[in-house]
Parts: structure tokens; C-alpha cells; sequence
């Protein structure tokens, strides 16, 4: 499933030269909590230097402004604007995810999640539109609502969603609250419009009231806060990692995470496996 691209446009390009760098830098630096000496030293400069550019004095150089934004971890995306803003082109692309250049990422990726079968694995881009996934995942969506598994569909909801697997998950509230946690440090780290119309979308999917006179599962000891869901009259446990790329080079590339679903216990991995044999 490609991720769309979009490319600044020149009256993009004004208004966020407009602001300035400055202001933009300043912001990434205090949002890390690091004072201006402290990038300096890490961005071989000097404090006065960081000063000047944040108040505007000084106009920093295209290196300097991709120095700083390496010290910072500012996401690339984010990195194309403060070049904008300094007055210089955009130094990464974004391409569609269905261009032959990405042919080998795309057949990277693809055989990455099938080897990790039978255990569940998808990629989301961005804001967790689904751009692949393995029989792991396919076999957790059943019963889904149709609505919902149509082209292009989106991780968040597919969990969230009253119509989705969100009244199987026994321990809905606990993951929901880690979900939304998760999304909230990525908009602020990425300021998304799309990705913070999506958080109030399914933050405000009804959460399922307890039923009365309901027993509190046994407590089971995990390494890490699993989600616990029904299937087939099984409860399966899983515990999720997210891998993203190194050092990418495009936009498109920075933006799409590897989730990956562990079997919490010996128990859910004896079922997938016996489910794969």
C-alpha cells in the first residue's frame, strides 16, 4: 500500500521560512532540555553562535543547520522545514512507498514480517496506516468489521475500534492507556495535524464497563505489559517491539515502523505454532 508523498510547494516553502529557523531551533532545543553550551559542544559551535541563530542575528549555514538538527534528533520531516526556514532546499525526499526505488525496501520488509510467522508482524507508516502485514496478523482480524479492513486500514482503529478488536482485549483499558500514551509522545515530537486527529478520534471510542459481579483474572507475571486478546476461545498473550530504520534518507523511509507481536507465555506460542503446523 503506498504512503502518500507531498512535495513543499513554494508558497510552503514562504510561510515557513517566515517564521525563521530561529524560533524553530529553539523550540527543538527546548524541547530536548539542553541548554545552548551543551549544543554547542555537541555540534562543534559556540554558545554565542547558538544564540545568534536563535534570535535571528546570524543565519546559519546549510551544514550548521543539518548539524544542529542531527544533535537534536529532529525527524526528517521535520528537518526539511527548518531548511526551508533557513532559506535552503529540502535535503530529503519522500517517496511513494510504491515507487521502484523502494522495490527492495518493500521486498525487504515483506520478507522480514513472513519470517517471523506464526507470530503476528505488520509496518504502519506515520499515522499507523497498515502498509503490510503477515498471517500472524490476519488470523487475529477475524471477525473485524468489514469497514474497517478496507484498503489502507489503520492499526489504531483496527484496535481501538468497539468494532474491532477492542471487545476481545481482556486487558483493554491497560493497553489502550500504553496506545494512547504512545501516540501522544509522537505528536509531540512530530506535530502531526493528521496523526492529532486520529489520537481524539479513538481516544474517544467508547471503553466497555466491566460486567458486573466480574472475577479479576488470575495475575500472571510478565517482562512487559501485554496485550491479552481472545481467539477461538483462547486467551493469547503478546508483548510488542517497534523497529525503525537507521539513519534514513527519505522521508517516507523515516516515517514507517516494524511492530512485531511476542508470545507473553509458552502457552499462546504453542497455539501459533500449532495453528502454523
Amino acid at each position: 500500500m503506498p504512503v502518500a508523498a507531498s512535495v513543499p510547494t513554494a508558497s510552503a516553502a514562504v510561510t515557513v521560512a517566515g517564521t525563521g529557523v530561529g524560533p524553530l531551533l529553539r523550540a527543538w532545543r527546548e524541547r530536548r532540555r539542553i541548554s545552548q553550551l551543551e549544543l554547542a559542544l555537541r555540534a562543534d559551535s559556540s554558545a554565542r553562535h547558538i544564540s545568534f541563530v536563535e534570535t535571528g542575528r546570524s543565519r546559519p549555514s546549510e551544514e550548521m543547520v543539518l548539524r544542529l538538527a542531527e544533535q537534536l534528533e529532529v525527524p526528517v520531516r521535520e528537518r526539511n522545514a527548518l531548511l526551508l526556514a533557513a532559506g535552503y532546499a529540502p535535503r530529503y525526499p519522500e517517496t511513494p512507498l510504491d515507487d521502484p526505488a523502494l522495490d527492495a525496501l518493500r521486498d525487504g520488509m515483506e520478507r522480514l514480517i513472513r519470517g517471523y510467522e506464526p507470530y503476528p508482524a505488520l509496518v504502519v507508516d506515520a499515522t499507523y496506516t497498515v502498509v503490510a502485514a503477515n498471517r500472524g496478523i490476519a488470523r487475529l482480524l477475524t471477525g473485524v468489521a468489514e469497514e474497517l479492513l478496507a484498503p489502507a486500514p489503520n492499526a489504531m482503529r483496527l484496535t481501538l475500534h468497539p468494532e474491532g478488536l477492542a471487545p476481545r482485549i481482556r486487558n483493554l483499558r491497560e493497553w489502550r492507556g500504553h496506545l494512547l500514551a504512545q501516540m501522544e509522545r509522537e505528536i509531540a515530537l512530530h506535530r502531526s495535524d493528521r496523526l492529532r486527529a486520529l489520537y481524539e478520534e479513538v481516544a474517544a471510542y467508547p471503553v466497555p464497563e466491566e460486567p458486573p459481579g466480574a472475577e479479576p483474572a488470575e495475575p500472571v507475571a510478565y517482562f512487559a505489559l501485554p496485550m491479552r486478546i481472545e481467539h477461538d476461545g483462547r486467551i493469547l498473550s503478546f508483548v510488542s517491539s517497534i523497529s525503525t530504520f537507521n539513519t534514513p534518507m527519505d522521508v517516507t523511509v523515516a516515517e514507517l515502523a516494524i511492530e512485531t507481536f511476542l508470545p507473553a507465555d509458552p502457552a499462546t506460542a504453542a497455539y501459533l505454532h500449532g495453528l502454523a503446523g
